[in-house]
């Protein structure tokens, strides 16, 4: 068949070259325009090492420093979460618990096996029908409950039991829901939310990445095809070394703070309002959920002793603004019946590592066993226990 670019029946022309250049050059056109009509990249997405291969991974590839991380951060969602070992089939004694939250939940500064995930699966607990507690991180990088969204409406085909969900002050910022390049990049699934859903987003909002039809051919589609496939040659790394992320020296939080009481454009005295944060989405993580239980966990911080301590819990969050906060979420969470855990001060300083919110590999396991006796008592017994009051 190719027998006449190898023996050429005429001698090597200049005319000859321009037609193979004319004959290469359409067949690339018309492959780019069948990959664009057929958009296959959602099930080329599915197609995974992990889970077989190689090992699934126990968090979300993320990385801040290539090439150190073996990891590499990436918006294509279908592959993130065949990576994972959530995409594992279900095991009959499995009683499947869904971590979701920021980048302290994913365990930033710590292993992937020392994140509250892993940490709280390996406590064993047994429930009273004899399944055991298996639960899987799917937290992420920064604190959006946008993105919290799209990953929960993911997971509902994985057969998840619960929904641990943890929040804090950041995570209700209105106007930060479409700023993370991964709701950008995946703006139809988040303009379907928010139509099907009635939030308060734009789904015309110009901060969206809108794909046209040059946007689906090979050419547009190369920088995902590109991370897909960087996705699966780092599996050769995670699964010789189980690391995914570089630990290097970090500097801690600071104890002394500024005389600040703003917060994110608020200006004190702040009184927050129902309006005044996000709180739908709570709504709408309710209703993708079905009758699966969701328990909200306010996270733990780090709160400050030294210099401006009386204005300030740390340097994310004035005193006044978060109070306001707490006693807003706590309220609507009786009004609106959901199952709330508030643990904002439940560890020591010790437990936080360069921001009020991450924490030590210690932090997260003594977290991983209050989310363990919560669940567990909530299941037994119907209300969230001695943790939470």
């Amino acid at each position: 068949m190719w027998n006449w670019l190898i023996h050429p029946k005429e001698p090597y022309t200049w005319g000859f070259i321009a037609r193979v250049v004319i004959k290469a050059t359409l067949l690339f056109i018309v492959f780019n325009l069948l990959f664009a009509f057929l958009r296959p990249m959602d099930f080329i997405n599915r197609l995974t090492l992990y889970n077989g291969l190689f090992a699934g991974r126990e968090r979300f590839p993320y990385s801040d420093n290539p090439p150190q991380d073996y990891a590499i951060t990436t918006d294509n969602i279908p592959a993130m979460f065949a990576s994972h070992i959530v995409s594992r089939p279900k095991a009959d004694d499995e009683y499947r618990v869904i971590i979701l939250g920021n980048s302290a939940t994913w365990g930033y500064w710590v292993s992937a096996y020392d994140a509250i995930a892993p940490q709280l699966t390996d406590q064993n607990y047994l429930l009273g029908d004899g399944k055991r507690v298996v639960a899987y991180n799917l937290a992420y990088p920064n604190s959006y409950l946008s993105r919290d969204l799209i990953f929960l409406e993911e997971v509902m085909q994985y057969q998840p039991d619960m929904v641990i969900w943890f929040v804090t002050m950041g995570s209700f910022l209105p106007q930060r829901q479409i700023d993370f390049p991964l709701i950008r990049n995946n703006a139809q699934r988040m303009r379907s939310l928010i139509e099907a859903y009635d939030l308060y987003l734009d789904p015309q909002d110009p901060r969206f990445n809108t794909t046209d039809f040059f946007g689906q051919t090979i050419i547009g589609q190369r920088r995902t095809l590109s991370l897909w496939l960087q996705t699966q040659l780092y599996g050769v790394m995670w699964q010789s070394t189980g690391i995914d992320q570089f630990i290097e020296a970090y500097q801690l939080r600071p104890n002394d703070l500024e005389n600040n009481l703003s917060w994110q454009g608020f200006e004190p005295p702040i009184n927050f309002t129902e309006q005044d944060l996000a709180f739908d989405f709570i709504r709408v993580g309710q209703d993708l959920a079905g009758d699966l239980p969701i328990i909200i966990v306010n996270q733990p911080m780090f709160i400050a002793t030294g210099q401006n301590s009386d204005v300030r819990y740390n340097d994310h969050f004035p005193r006044g603004a978060y109070d306001s906060y707490r006693a807003l979420i706590a309220n609507l969470a009786v009004k609106y019946q959901w199952q709330y855990c508030d643990l904002w001060d439940a560890l020591p300083n010790e437990s936080f590592t360069d921001t009020p919110l991450h924490m030590t590999a210690q932090g997260t396991g003594e977290l991983a066993r209050m989310i363990g006796e919560m669940i567990t008592d909530y299941l037994e017994f119907g209300y969230l226990g001695k943790e939470c009051e």
